[in-house]
């Protein structure tokens, strides 16, 4: 069994003691690929340079929404520079009309531009939404989809939404937020997906599974998402873990470290 981690913040410095035990820990677990999400231009050499030095971590580079008001004046500049000389992916980007004393125009700005740069390089995408479905339908309708493709992580959106991104070209990503019985909305949307779109996330180092004794989330556990996602569409965990690996490898096989022999230099 493979499985590929598409959505994580293993950069984050919660972690940073114990990074490499959770790589070890992750690939003990069978999970082959790990995708490490920038989320400012703080952090996008420190998760270029992790990709470098560990082959089965794939890069993304993104400002988040939660993050735009710190971003420089040449930023766009800047990431598609990076971009143009690494195969990461765009992400982590979006919409999030949770954050109080927000500027929605400004958050839609950089994320049109964000989604720019993606298209312009063929790139696929790393998407935050929260509470902006509808709008970040709009902006993805006008702009003709994801051409490029991509994933919505965490998927918190209706089982009905799923067929509308789905037809914008986008894969949709669960955490562990689906293994939360409470959950409803979430877990009748992971039965609407198609086995072509579905792929699997941690989220690390937060959006611990339910049922998990840890402190901090970590991509071993993506295992525990698996598991949840495979009883609510009453097919089998090996079946799933085969499909959504699949997926995430044909999703971002634009990005280095994909296709690339893993090897586990630089754990010790």
């Amino acid at each position: 069994m493979k499985l590929f981690d598409v959505h994580t913040h293993i950069q984050d410095d919660r972690v940073r003691d114990i990074r490499a035990a959770i790589m070890a820990r992750a690939m003990a677990a069978g999970v082959d690929r790990i995708m490490v999400c920038g989320l400012h231009e703080q952090d996008w050499d420190q998760v270029l340079a992790m990709a470098h030095d560990h082959d089965c971590l794939v890069p993304s580079l993104g400002i988040h929404p939660w993050f735009i008001q710190g971003r420089s004046v040449s930023w766009a500049e800047v990431l598609r520079k990076k971009l143009e000389t690494h195969g990461a992916a765009v992400g982590e980007i979006g919409l999030d009309r949770m954050i109080p004393d927000r500027d929605d125009q400004d958050q839609e700005q950089v994320f049109v531009t964000q989604l720019n740069i993606a298209r312009d390089l063929g790139r696929p995408v790393n998407i935050h939404c929260r509470s902006a479905w509808g709008r970040m339908a709009d902006i993805l309708k006008e702009r003709g989809g994801l051409p490029q493709g991509g994933i919505i992580h965490s998927w918190s959106g209706s089982a009905d939404m799923v067929r509308v991104f789905e037809g914008f070209g986008a894969s949709i990503s669960f955490s562990g937020s689906v293994t939360r019985p409470d959950n409803k909305k979430v877990r009748k949307a992971v039965c609407s997906v198609s086995r072509d779109r579905l792929v699997l996330e941690t989220d690390s180092p937060d959006i611990l599974p339910t049922g998990v004794n840890a402190m901090l989330n970590e991509p071993a556990f993506v295992r525990v998402v698996l598991e949840s996602v495979a009883f609510l569409r009453h097919e089998s965990v090996d079946e799933v873990a085969a499909y959504t690996y699949d997926n995430a490898m044909r999703i971002f096989s634009a990005c280095e470290n994909v296709h690339a022999p893993k090897e586990l230099h630089g754990m010790e």
